[in-house]
């Protein structure tokens, strides 16, 4: 599948239906959140958030159940958004520290967010079909970015969703494992690791937000001053 442009890309996912799983499961989970009961959810595939001329690209596994799958914004109105926006904000790629709504006047700085698979997934585990079901999406965002100087990548899977896609490119990623904070040069884009900002791995203190304020801290100044 080819587009002309972001705004047809987008168009055109969120009226994909190519993974039936999916399509049943983010409609069925609204239905299953009683602390959401009576509000609309967006149960479609979702977004990203950002400026694509930006240098920094954030890139996440899905929405969130009742983040982004409800609001219809990427990295919006749960645990993990309030965490990865207070962090954001303190280190001035946000101009707010939690990301609420749609509406709520959330601006990023030089930074552009998606995930890898643009649905909720069951216990957040997409099937391989799934994620290559969206790399159409996901790839043309990264190719979109004609400015693009570094991806973060928020966990193991977006980690080797983006190494398979730069060795289709030629690249060699043999050398790439995935460790918090690890960098990597792939011609003139830097990739970045970082475990994901959800409360299982915040709340067991495997991430830190001194942990990941220090990698944004470093992306910064090196390639965004």
């Amino acid at each position: 599948m080819s587009f002309k442009s972001l705004e047809e890309m987008n168009s055109k996912l969120v009226r994909c239906r190519r993974c039936p799983r999916l399509v049943k499961f983010r409609v069925a989970v609204a239905k299953r959140n009683s602390r959401f009961l009576g509000e609309s959810f967006w149960s479609r595939p979702v977004p990203g958030f950002g400026n694509i001329d930006s240098r920094l690209l954030i890139l996440g596994l899905a929405p969130a159940a009742t983040g982004g799958n409800r609001t219809g914004r990427v990295f919006t109105g749960d645990k993990s958004a309030s965490f990865l926006f207070s962090c954001l904000y303190d280190v001035g790629l946000s101009n707010k520290p939690d990301s609420v709504s749609k509406d709520d006047g959330l601006r990023l700085e030089d930074l552009y967010i998606t995930a890898v698979l643009k649905c909720v997934p069951p216990s957040d585990k997409p099937t391989r079909q799934e994620l290559s079901n969206c790399s159409d999406y996901r790839e043309f965002e990264i190719e979109h970015m004609k400015n693009l100087k570094v991806i973060l990548t928020l966990g193991k899977i977006a980690f080797d969703i983006c190494k398979a896609y730069y060795k289709s490119k030629g690249y060699d990623v043999s050398g790439l494992v995935f460790k918090h904070g690890a960098a990597y040069r792939l011609g003139g884009v830097w990739l970045y690791a970082s475990y994901h900002p959800s409360p299982r791995n915040v709340n067991t203190g495997r991430l830190t937000k001194v942990r990941f304020v220090n990698v944004l801290s470093e992306i910064r100044d090196k390639f965004l001053s």
